[in-house]
């Protein structure tokens, strides 16, 4: 690997074109040495967080190693805010469905299904028993009810990504849920009934 000489020297046009051909490590710490607190204060706009900023600013630079050989970039600066600011609202968007999701399974505060002493006991037995008994229960649900169980709690997407993903308005998603819930419930305490 051809190492580039004089590089705190060099525009950061020389630079970009010097990383195509040689690939030395060395530019991304030179660009990290001049643009990484112009990173840092845009995450910190969209982010509002030192930690997950400076976080932000790492995982921003390490792309970098892929990204200037895959992009023709001509002026890399605005280049870099562009990728800074969408890369800190993707990191929000994140934050802000977990944070919707935690709030949903709160508010939902049966995740799942209600728990009964008297229905499940604590043996090993039993927690093999209710999963067959959920499994059963979940296949013979309506299929709106099943899908958006399935989404919500076993595949974690809150109401609205289950909204997006099954074409239903959030008042039947939640509707489905809280029913298919009850159904789930109803079948399983039928079948421990049963076995009893």
């Amino acid at each position: 690997m051809v190492v580039v000489k004089n590089i705190e020297t060099k525009s950061d046009k020389e630079l970009l074109q010097e990383y195509k051909i040689t690939g030395d490590k060395q530019v991304i710490g030179e660009f990290y040495r001049r643009y990484m607190k112009f990173t840092f204060f845009i995450c910190l706009k969209y982010l509002q967080n030192s930690e997950q900023s400076e976080e932000a600013v790492m995982q921003i630079f390490e792309k970098l190693f892929e990204d200037l050989k895959r992009f023709d970039i001509d002026n890399f600066k605005p280049w870099l805010h562009s990728v800074a600011r969408n890369h800190c609202m993707l990191m929000h968007r994140a934050n802000s469905y977990a944070i919707k999701r935690n709030e949903e399974l709160k508010k939902d505060s049966t995740v799942f299904m209600e728990s009964d002493d008297d229905l499940y006991l604590d043996t090993e037995k039993d927690n093999e028993m209710k999963l067959k008994f959920m499994k059963e229960c979940l296949e013979i649900l309506k299929l709106q009810q099943k899908e958006c169980i399935q989404y919500f709690y076993i595949e974690q997407k809150c109401y609205q990504e289950v909204s997006e993903i099954t074409g239903y308005n959030m008042k039947k998603v939640k509707s489905y849920i809280q029913n298919g819930k009850r159904n789930l419930k109803n079948c399983i305490e039928g079948k421990y009934e049963q076995r009893a």
